[in-house]
């Protein structure tokens, strides 16, 4: 598929992640927040990442490395835990200087004022 999305949905980048990076349209759910921050790693979208991380766990600045290829993303499980907060697991590979990398992580979200926000995560094996 000509510019497909990178987290792995199998549709445009406009029509799925597109529609929220750069945009500040709020997504729907803590899945499609994940998926966005996913494809905003893979296109060095610093602004995306650093808007949608809550207020409270923000870095004052993010650097990508550019040197980092994205292979792929697998939600593994969205749990909501409530209206406002919900947990994603996912499987995240890389590629930086021939070296595979495997980040597997359940991340927590919070939504405020309706916008959801990354929390934090734990790294899992």
């Amino acid at each position: 598929m000509k510019d497909a999305c990178p987290c792995g949905l199998a549709r445009a980048f406009e029509a799925c992640c597109g529609r929220y990076l750069g945009t500040g349209r709020p997504v729907p759910d803590a899945e499609a927040l994940m998926r966005s921050r996913y494809t905003a790693f893979v296109r060095g979208d610093t602004a995306h990442l650093l808007a949608t991380w809550h207020p409270s766990r923000r870095p004052l600045a993010l650097e990508v490395d550019a040197g980092t290829k994205w292979l792929g993303l697998e939600v593994k499980r969205h749990t909501p835990v409530d209206a406002d907060h919900a947990e994603v697991e996912f499987v995240a590979r890389s590629r930086t200087q021939g070296r595979g990398q495997r980040l597997h992580e359940r991340s927590r979200f919070v939504r405020e004022q309706g916008c959801w926000f990354y929390v934090d995560g734990d790294i899992l094996n």
